[in-house]
């Protein structure tokens, strides 16, 4: 075949690469490419390397890059995307080093710097990204919104917010990914009044923006605000999707409400969503917290061959949650048969269920298990549950040894759980050990001294008593105030003990006094009834 001019040598192969069926014809395609010439042809080579991008085949495409003298931009941009797109950081600062050393004539340029940007986030290098926003300085476009988007993600997840927003203030025009990036942001270091007054000021609300305060608002556990939002959320006409959902429902469990929950899960069954394996974990999560295990089973049993190990694990922990034992072993025993690999959170909720039933033996093999087979090294946390296991079973000389000897301070959720079992076994020493070290963990938590000051008045020791209440009185002492939660209408109520700014406050002592009211009643007209028949 006679052609005129390179150009249209290369204008024949580009259809024939975009119809390629197999790795044979690519070999044979690539063949006449060479014969033809084109080897150093940085156009064809950029559809190449564009393709091998697609297939994943980044080998090819490295020899293919390595064989041609003088790339020019656009190779260097292919090369540089195929690389990120295949999480292959290091290698695309190498070729941004070398496309800055080889070639005077092909600068980095608008294509080239939101890559570069990513893969700096990506391997965690700050400095080399600054590097680069020096470069994009002197030789990238002034004003490009793709480019600056990647520089304020990749300051946002450095935690330079003041980068971030010095970036997002000097942009001469902003999209909803820039708003998006810089909430994230804020979001993600837990700045929620700031993500807040950023969101309130966004032009455009997309999913995006309205899931980020949602999951923000749940991690740092502001429950009640995440589902104020998710319903906001749908009233200004924005459907959920899954990872929506997913962010809600954490909050949904924690808050026992399980009438919302029971709304997601028929919602995200019509939309489809019970295929995502998130989405079924988060609502077997939160079916276990609001009490009902059996339809967190029911949909566990559902998910068939989509269950990882974090599907099992939340199962695990829902029976210890239930005070279930032989359902979480079982379940492990089950999950270890198909060969998912269990981890850390894996034992966490084993070490639980042994607890709430006392198998101190059992929680020992399986502390043992967990770094002796599987090489997990345990946190405090299930240090915590082994000397809790130990301590409620009555082994509390074998708790106080692991607390001595654990790799790590121990904190005071393991010295008040010694501290709670002492008092139901009268072992005062290790008591005041514990006591001890809660004081200087927590120096003016008054729940200490009152539990001591049992642990006292059970063994009749009366004059440490009344010494430990006289401290408690002439203290700086705080004690966590009690409070309760409630589902009325699909919103979560929470009253806490002494707060009486709730708007129907009034109207709530009103009925509190009508029940007591007709209790005393109740209690007149029975004490009336014994004595008539002579019983008091």
């Amino acid at each position: 075949m006679a052609f005129n001019g390179i150009r249209e040598v290369e204008n024949y192969f580009v259809p024939l690469l975009q119809r390629l069926k197999s790795q044979g014809e690519w070999k044979q395609i690539h063949a006449s490419i060479i014969t033809h010439g084109l080897s150093q042809s940085s156009f064809m080579i950029t559809k190449m390397v564009d393709l091998c991008d697609k297939i994943g085949d980044m080998e090819y495409a490295t020899r293919l890059f390595n064989h041609v003298s003088n790339p020019n931009v656009f190779l260097y941009n292919s090369i540089i995307r195929a690389y990120t797109h295949n999480s292959l950081y290091p290698h695309v600062v190498r070729i941004y080093k070398q496309m800055l050393t080889n070639s005077l004539d092909e600068l980095p340029d608008r294509f080239t710097f939101p890559f570069m940007f990513k893969s700096c986030a990506s391997l965690g290098s700050c400095y080399l990204g600054k590097q680069v926003h020096g470069h994009l300085c002197k030789f990238g476009p002034k004003w490009h919104v793709v480019t600056e988007n990647a520089l304020i993600d990749m300051y946002m997840k450095f935690d330079g917010l003041d980068d971030a927003h010095k970036v997002f203030d000097e942009m001469s025009e902003r999209d909803v990914i820039s708003w998006n990036s810089l909430l994230s942001g804020h979001v993600r270091v837990g700045q929620m009044k700031k993500a807040k007054t950023l969101f309130d000021s966004m032009p455009e609300k997309t999913i995006v923006s309205w899931t980020a305060m949602i999951s923000g608002y749940t991690g740092v556990g502001c429950y009640v605000e995440a589902m104020e939002f998710f319903r906001e959320m749908q009233l200004a006409g924005i459907e959920p999707d899954e990872i929506s959902l997913i962010s809600v429902l954490p909050s949904c469990a924690h808050l026992g409400s399980l009438e919302l929950g029971k709304w997601i899960h028929m919602y995200a069954e019509r939309k489809g969503f019970l295929k995502q394996t998130g989405v079924c974990n988060a609502l077997v999560e939160m079916y276990s917290k609001c009490g009902t295990i059996s339809q967190a089973i029911q949909l566990f049993d559902r998910m068939k061959g989509k269950k990882d190990v974090i599907s099992w694990s939340t199962m695990i922990s829902g029976y210890a949650h239930h005070g279930n034992a032989e359902g979480a072993i079982t379940t492990f025993d089950e999950m270890q048969r198909v060969k998912v690999k269990p981890n850390g959170i894996t034992f966490l909720g084993l070490l639980s269920a042994c607890s709430h039933v006392g198998l101190w033996q059992q929680g020992l093999k399986y502390f043992d298990m967990m770094r002796e087979d599987y090489h997990i090294e345990p946190k405090i946390e299930h240090y915590g549950c082994l000397i809790d296991i130990l301590a409620r079973a009555g082994e509390l000389e074998r708790a106080v040894e692991v607390t001595e000897t654990m790799p790590m301070k121990p904190d005071s959720k393991i010295w008040g759980s010694l501290l709670s079992s002492c008092r139901t076994r009268g072992n005062f020493v290790v008591a005041r050990l514990a006591v001890d070290h809660l004081v200087e963990l927590e120096p003016e938590d008054m729940g200490n001294y009152v539990l001591l000051s049992n642990i006292y008045a059970d063994l009749g020791e009366w004059e440490d008593v009344a010494r430990l209440r006289k401290l408690i009185r002439k203290g700086n002492m705080k004690r966590t105030p009690g409070c309760s939660l409630i589902e009325v209408d699909n919103v979560v109520q929470e009253f806490v003990a002494g707060d009486d700014r709730k708007p129907f406050w009034t109207e709530i002592c009103l009925v509190l006094q009508l029940f007591s009211s007709h209790q005393d009643q109740d209690v007149i007209e029975n004490n009336r009834t014994l004595a008539s028949i002579g019983m008091v």
